[in-house]
Formats: structure tokens, C-alpha cells, sequence
């Protein structure tokens, strides 16, 4: 009996040793799910839709984006859009990739209640850069979030410093022109020129002084053909005041009277943007484009894409409507203040 009870014993002590082991075993082969559960979750990511992705107004606001997605830990896809159909598309593209919403520069403001569309079937957060949508009825699309420049303030800055110019080299207003190259269609181009316009006869400059020279297209080659014909017409000015949409407005008018004899000495050309004349002002020989108001384009991407990721993430809806203002610079200023907002090394 002792030896039969001895091994019955030993019988529950292996079975119980093999039970105890196989929970080890049971215990192990569950530990990953720890692990798992605190993986790292996936990036949100966004899209940053310009219309123009070869300009380097656009690669630098691609710039600032990045910058607010590294900061931030977000992914930013980088799309150029140069016509409607492009932009639909990329809507599209966007929702298969797991983005949750986008920036974007339109090729064509009036494409604005298709966009807003779009992004809402899709379930995209939309924000619009630079331009601002424009509904049906013509009017701006103010439900949709909009960061840009002021328009018609960074207009009259221009015009202000013209004037100011102007008066500085002791010019006489009835020997100086100025010569607006103007793109009407788009309301943000209007906006800037008519901004000019109200500046510089707010400084006493004669209404009959001022003249319009309406460009094709908004590149150098528009604007330098829209110059063209009128210092054809105004052959008398010995003067010129030059503003326009942008720097490239102004660059090709630049073209158009040095074409026609003028040197810096008689041209007064003050751009918008301050991206597009960094090589212009680096010349080693002064040009009539004496400066540009800048308008940050690394801190319009850094500040949309961070608005759009907030809005995302934390549910901080930014608001409907930010304005942003320019920087004065010329070929003494222009290097330093570069450097400063990220733009050249």
C-alpha cells in the first residue's frame, strides 16, 4: 500500500509540474500583446494642393509645411494641381492615402463650390491659401477657411513706398508715369493693384499719371508684352513708378523699359512676394526692380498646415478668415531678412 501511495504521489506531482508549465508556455505565447497595443499610431496626414509647383513662391510654402509637420508629427503630400481636373483628382487621391484634410492654392478660384464639395463628400477638412475661393454668385466663399495676404494692404504698402521713392530722387510729377500691370480677373490681383492706385493719389500723385497695362497671362512673358504697349503709347515719360500683381509683374515690366533705354536711374519697380526677385536683387548692377514687399511663404505653409493639423487632432478650428501683412525689402535688407524667415541659407 505505502509503495502504491508513493507512486500516486508522484503521479499528481508530474501532472501538476506539467500543468504549471504549460501556463508558462499559455503565458508567453500572450506576451506580444502588450507590445502591440502600445505601438505607435499612425501619422495624420494632410495635403498641401498648389497651382503653380514649379514657382518658388509654392516650394517654399511646401517648405514651411514640412517644418509644421516635423514639428508637429504630421505627414504633408505635396500635390501640384494646374488645372480643375488635376484638382479633383487629387481630392480623390488624397482619401485613398488616409489623409483627413488639405490645403490648397487653386489654379481657378471660381472652381470653389466644387472644392468645398469635394472635400465634404469625401469627409476632408479644407483650408484655403493665398487666393480665396469664390462661390456661384462671385462673391468670396467667407464659410471656408481662408489664410492669405491682405490684399489691398499690401497694395497700398506698395504704393506708399513708391510714392516715398519717388519724392526722394526729386522726381517731377509731370515727367514720371506709373505703369500698373494688371490681371482684373482675379480678385486678389485687383485687389493689390487698386491698393497702389488709392496709395500713391492719397500722396498727391495725379489720377492722369496713372496707367493701367492689363497682362495676359501672370508670368514675366504677360506682363513684359502688357508693358510693352504702353511705353509704346506714353513716349514722353521720362519717368517710370512699376506695380503690379506680384514680382514677376513687375519683373517683366522691368524687362520692357530697360528693352526701351530706361536704367535704374529713371525705373522704380516695387514687386509683392519677395521670393521671385532673390536673383534680381542680387545682381551686382542695380536694376529698375528696386524692392518687393515680402510676403512670408515658408510661414503661410508653416501656419496653414499647423491650423489644419490642430483642427484634425484636437478638433481647434481655426479661424475663418487670417490676414497677413509684408516686409519691405530691397537689395540693402533683403539678404538678412531672408535668413531670418528660412527662405535662403
Amino acid at each position: 500500500m505505502k509503495t502504491r501511495s508513493r507512486l500516486l504521489l508522484s503521479l499528481f506531482a508530474s501532472i501538476g509540474l506539467s500543468l504549471l508549465m504549460g501556463c508558462g508556455k499559455k503565458s508567453e505565447s500572450s506576451a506580444p500583446a502588450p507590445a502591440a497595443s502600445g505601438a505607435a499610431p499612425a501619422k495624420i496626414k494632410i495635403g498641401f494642393l498648389v497651382k503653380q509647383p514649379e514657382e518658388p513662391w509654392f516650394q517654399f510654402e511646401w517648405k514651411g509645411a514640412e517644418a509644421a509637420g516635423a514639428k508637429n508629427g504630421f505627414e504633408v503630400i505635396k500635390l501640384g494641381v494646374t488645372d480643375g481636373e488635376k484638382v479633383m483628382a487629387a481630392i480623390d487621391n488624397l482619401t485613398t492615402v488616409g489623409a483627413k484634410g488639405f490645403v490648397i492654392c487653386t489654379p481657378d478660384v471660381r472652381l470653389g463650390p466644387a472644392i468645398a464639395n469635394k472635400a465634404k463628400q469625401n469627409g476632408l477638412k479644407l483650408i484655403t491659401v493665398d487666393d480665396q475661393l469664390v462661390g456661384a454668385g462671385g462673391k468670396f466663399m467667407s464659410e471656408v477657411h481662408y489664410l492669405g495676404m491682405s490684399a489691398t494692404k499690401i497694395g497700398e504698402s506698395v504704393g506708399t513706398a513708391l510714392a516715398g521713392e519717388m519724392k526722394r530722387r526729386g522726381w517731377a510729377a509731370n515727367e514720371t508715369g506709373v505703369c500698373v500691370i494688371t490681371f482684373e480677373e482675379l480678385d486678389t490681383a485687383r485687389a493689390r493693384t487698386d491698393g497702389a492706385i488709392s496709395a500713391l493719389k492719397a500722396a498727391g500723385y495725379a489720377a492722369e499719371r496713372i496707367f493701367k497695362a492689363p497682362q495676359k497671362t501672370t508670368d514675366i512673358p504677360g506682363s513684359f508684352d502688357a508693358a510693352n504697349i504702353l511705353l509704346t503709347q506714353k513716349g514722353d515719360v521720362k519717368h517710370w513708378l512699376i506695380c503690379g500683381l506680384n514680382d514677376n509683374a513687375v519683373l517683366g515690366a522691368v524687362r520692357a523699359t530697360e528693352g526701351r533705354g530706361f536704367t535704374a536711374d529713371h525705373v522704380i519697380g516695387i514687386g509683392i512676394n519677395g521670393t521671385d526677385c532673390i536673383d534680381e536683387l542680387r545682381k551686382s548692377k542695380p536694376t529698375g526692380f528696386y524692392g518687393s514687399m515680402l510676403v512670408s511663404a515658408p510661414q503661410e505653409g508653416f501656419n496653414t498646415s499647423e491650423m489644419l493639423f490642430k483642427w484634425i487632432k484636437d478638433g481647434v478650428e481655426p479661424p475663418l478668415d487670417t490676414r497677413t501683412v509684408g516686409i519691405f525689402i530691397t537689395r540693402e535688407n533683403f539678404e538678412a531678412v531672408l535668413k531670418k524667415e528660412g527662405i535662403i541659407p
